[in-house]
């Protein structure tokens, strides 16, 4: 019982505060929040990567701490999502410390928010991030003077990424709050200053409870709609007009003030990224090196991914003769064997041979967007994005299809307008996602043996040319022009850190993993229910069989693409749950352990082409570009559906899809058959 009245008294003396983190983006902010709590948010070189708040835990001493990780900004004033929940983050009374995490190596630019923060009168801690760069720079930074400039608020250097310094921001922030926070004040002229004040005296007049009463004072003198109607006042002759241009150029001149008194050594910065970027941001260069990058990824996909499945392969084997064998030799009856050995085992496991594919994919993505070379892609693109009517931010979410299109749907949040927004919805889908590659790998090297990589490769590249062109069109359809520039940082090119890559990594090998525990498994016995049964019950002659007749239906539709089998027709259909069930679907309708292995792609490739000997590389690549282009998988759907709140916009993007990939692909093969025939 003592113990236990220990245990609770100890409970009631912890104390408990709640910390925001808030920075400009790619200062580090994300991958701070992880290593202080444990989790393993997407950290990326850009902005809209975080368009939401998230929390963490995490306990330092005596002290239960929870931390906010709120989205990257340059400002408080609500211009982008971004700003506008960082800012309803910063300005909740829950918030007990703000910490300020700053690129030290980009010090001049992130000080502008940190004067903005200041100005709230909450505690703030700068968390100086990055001070290896600084120093590999020879670069320095007074850390006494920094401080006094700044309010004498607690700067403590930190290392995000090598993990150093976490204990002393940890016990600066819990010190901080307990001394409480001094008062700060820039320097404004008088005639802004006196103005200042009567506001600030009205503010807490009117609302004698609120705790940034100056910082609304300084908001109401630039004119800021939001504050505006949130706490109106009578202003009078005080905010006669719009002031936010003077206090910006106040803001920077100190800020000049306070580099020329801080940074030493600053024109010893390399000048590597400036001489790499020449070329890699190069306008007419750029794109093309782009390209060439990613087809080098797709090599190493392919030759390196099948290297490594070979021991995949071995091991599904294995299983398969082994679970065949114990279920026969327990008298088992066939049907539930051929459930269990050609359905689940035949369908789950063909696709868990796809792993090494997949995991070389994702860690070279992972490499490209941690050093710094992403967030330049998007630059690159910018001009290109506006030329056809998207705002320059569109291909951020373009550039995270790559890897799944759920989060880059989600990622159109970070754009201004809600027509920005769905046409980007629109288009984001035809960028090839990691669950189309599968279907690639196994088409390619069943029908491209000599050049499959550049096969597969090709459907990127046919992904973004029809996705642009999409945009192209709706734009000129309305009459549109783009509705913003994009603004992004370009971070300094730096060694990719190896934890953050392996969260990455991690994170999507568990999210296939999981969808072919889940949604791959549930399709591949609903596959099989199909091709086994039918009018009859239990059937031999899959032609018999249900799915049989759902596929027949299709095969008039999909027959001038080249795609005129029933097989095809329910592959397709199942793909709709998730694209890997197409390669699933393969193994369980031609009747193959593992269709990523070789006789199991010369078992379908033969059984294909003994029900249509005509069926070619043409067709192959026909319904290649079927997969790229028709509707996407049904949790993408619902995203569509939850981020556009419209159920008419939804089935109009799966009406335009589905009718684009029966188009392009019935082009295709018109032209391919004409073109062979000449």
């Amino acid at each position: 019982m003592k113990s236990n009245n220990r245990n609770d008294m100890d409970a009631r003396s912890r104390k408990h505060i709640n910390i925001a983190c808030v920075g400009n983006p790619n200062c580090g902010k994300t991958t701070l929040f992880n290593a202080l709590t444990g989790s393993k948010l997407k950290v990326a070189n850009w902005p809209g990567v975080t368009v939401e708040r998230f929390e963490g835990h995490t306990s330092y001493e005596d002290t239960d701490i929870t931390m906010i990780d709120t989205p990257g900004i340059y400002s408080l004033t609500c211009y982008t999502i971004e700003e506008k929940v960082t800012r309803q983050c910063v300005m909740d009374d829950d918030i007990d410390v703000i910490v300020n995490v700053v690129d030290a190596s980009s010090l001049e630019r992130n000080l502008y928010l940190t004067l903005q923060l200041l100005e709230l009168g909450k505690p703030i801690v700068l968390a100086l991030n990055m001070m290896d760069i600084i120093k590999e720079r020879g670069m320095e930074i007074d850390l006494h003077r920094l401080p006094e400039m700044l309010g004498n608020i607690p700067v403590v250097p930190v290392s995000a990424a090598r993990r150093t310094g976490l204990d002393i921001l940890l016990h600066a922030v819990i010190h901080h709050y307990e001394e409480g926070m001094e008062e700060y004040m820039l320097d404004y002229p008088e005639e802004i200053e006196g103005r200042i004040r009567k506001l600030t005296a009205m503010m807490q007049t009117d609302y004698p409870s609120h705790s940034s009463a100056r910082w609304h004072a300084i908001k109401l003198l630039e004119e800021d709609e939001e504050v505006k109607q949130e706490h109106p006042i009578e202003t009078g002759s005080v905010a006669d007009r719009n002031y936010e241009k003077e206090i910006i150029q106040c803001k920077y001149a100190y800020i000049e003030k306070v580099m020329g008194e801080v940074l030493f050594h600053k024109s010893k910065k390399a000048a590597a990224t400036d001489r790499i970027d020449r070329l890699l941001t190069h306008p007419v260069l750029g794109i093309p090196v782009f390209l060439l990058i990613m087809c080098l990824v797709f090599f190493l996909t392919f030759t390196v991914g099948d290297a490594l499945k070979g021991v995949f392969e071995a091991g599904l084997s294995v299983l398969s003769d082994g679970t065949s064998e114990a279920l026969a030799g327990v008298g088992v009856a066939s049907w539930l064997q051929s459930l269990i050995v050609d359905g689940i085992i035949a369908g789950v496991g063909g696709i868990l041979t796809f792993i090494p594919n997949i995991f070389i994919l994702f860690l070279a993505l992972a490499v490209l967007e941690d050093s710094g070379y992403m967030a330049r892609v998007a630059y690159v693109m910018d001009s290109c994005m506006g030329r056809v009517g998207l705002s320059g931010k569109a291909f951020l979410p373009m550039i995270l299809g790559f890897g799944c299109t759920v989060p880059a749907i989600m990622a159109t949040r970070a754009l201004e307008t809600e027509h920005d927004r769905r046409r980007t919805m629109l288009v984001t889908p035809f960028m090839s996602c990691s669950a189309r590659l599968p279907v690639y790998v196994l088409l390619s090297e069943m029908f491209f043996p000599k050049c499959s990589a550049l096969v597969a490769f090709s459907m990127y590249v046919v992904g973004m040319g029809i996705a642009i062109v999409a945009a192209l069109v709706c734009n000129r359809l309305e009459h549109g022009k783009a509705n913003g520039s994009l603004l992004i940082e370009l971070p300094e090119y730096k060694r990719p850190n190896a934890r953050t890559i392996r969260i990455y990594v991690w994170n999507k090998l568990k999210d296939y993993l999981s969808k072919a525990g889940t949604t791959i498994f549930v399709a591949s016995i609903a596959i099989w229910f199909l091709l086994n049964f039918g009018i009859q019950g239990l059937v031999e002659d899959p032609g018999d069989s249900f799915g049989a007749m759902i596929g027949h239906l299709l095969v008039p539709v999909l027959k001038p693409a080249g795609l005129g089998m029933w097989q095809i027709g329910v592959a397709l259909l199942s793909g709709i749950s998730a694209k890997e069930v197409v390669v699933s679907s393969f193994a369980v309708l031609f009747g193959v352990s593992n269709a990523n292995s070789a006789a199991g792609m010369a078992t379908i490739l033969a059984n294909i082409q003994g029900q249509n000997p005509g069926f070619g590389p043409l067709n192959a690549y026909c319904l290649m570009l079927y997969v790229l282009l028709y509707v996407p998988c049904v949790a993408t759907v619902a995203t569509v559906k939850k981020e556009s709140h419209s159920w008419a916009f939804t089935g109009k993007m799966l009406v335009f899809q589905l009718v684009l990939a029966w188009a392009v692909s019935t082009l295709v093969f018109q032209a391919g058959r004409l073109f062979v025939l000449l």
